[in-house]
């Protein structure tokens, strides 16, 4: 596990594999009228995964955004769910999150004082984390060195990740329109390639991405993904799945929300006296 409480236990591992999606055609065996369906559904699966790949790129033109997160962890029978909410900024490739841990039962907020993440390229910055970590003092971890390149080792996936990962989209199906917060939006179903998103991805993102395609059990991720007309991604559900220590791994979904794009961000940087370099305690397997 990876993320912890301040007793030192486990609230978040990485990952989770899911079915790859269908697209399943009706029982017309070989007939032209079949072949023909299929032959206009092919471009339109390829035009959807196209916007999808360029979705980043979208984020980074919008400047701002408010972000909601959830991440929903499964290991040994064991169900951990954590919610964090903040703001991003994806020109500067920084953010700000308030993450809350469950209690026991799994309900948040169970008495722990919430964690405080900063994002930042290569770096996460946590505060309150507990696990021998002095008071107010924060803990930098270098996001390309661990197996997952972030993506849910802090409890919730760098938002820019989350959509640079879809840079690797295929076998995308289009599941119609949807609102969210009053906003008309697509929503797309499909499988991510690690590999190909990591070669893909910005100068930003790639070494997290790079590191996270060595850690998971499967280099294949299955997502749910909401765009806007303007081509911002304002809804990403992914599923990943790694090994743990476990026989049948770990898996982990994350999710990610978007809106008021062009809020004002502002990200601070923990100065250097505010690091702390000790040691941390890392939590017996569970």
């Amino acid at each position: 596990m990876v993320v912890q409480d301040r007793r030192g236990g486990a609230v978040a591992a990485a990952v989770a594999c899911g079915t790859g999606l269908m697209a399943g055609l009706l029982a017309t065996g070989c007939s032209p009228d079949g072949a023909a369906a299929d032959d206009q559904a092919a471009p339109r699966r390829a035009a959807a995964a196209v916007e999808l790949r360029r979705c980043a790129d979208a984020l980074v033109r919008a400047g701002t955004a408010k972000v909601r997160t959830a991440m929903e962890t499964v290991s040994g029978g064991t169900r951990v769910a954590i919610r964090g909410a903040g703001g991003y900024d994806f020109a500067a490739g920084t953010g700000q999150l308030r993450v809350v841990l469950p209690d026991l039962a799994g309900k948040p907020s169970g008495g722990h004082q919430p964690i405080t993440e900063i994002l930042a390229p290569g770096a996460l910055f946590m505060k309150n984390r507990g696990a021998g970590v002095p008071a107010g003092k924060w803990v930098r971890v270098d996001t390309a060195a661990l197996p997952d390149g972030n993506l849910v080792t802090g409890g919730a996936t760098d938002p820019l990740a989350a959509a640079e990962l879809l840079r690797g989209a295929r076998q995308v199906t289009y599941q119609g329109e949807e609102r969210l917060r009053g906003v008309v939006v697509r929503h797309y179903r499909g499988t991510t390639d690690l590999a190909v998103a990591a070669g893909a991805a910005s100068a930003r993102s790639r070494p997290a991405l790079l590191a996270a395609e060595k850690g998971f059990t499967t280099g294949v991720v299955p997502f749910d993904a909401y765009l806007d007309d303007a081509g911002r991604l304002r809804k990403v559900r992914e599923r990943f799945r790694f090994a743990n220590g476990r026989p049948k791994g770990a898996s982990v979904t994350s999710t990610t929300e978007l809106y008021g794009f062009g809020v004002p961000v502002a990200v601070r940087l923990p100065e250097r006296d505010a690091i702390y370099t000790g040691k941390i305690a890392s939590a017996p397997p569970s």
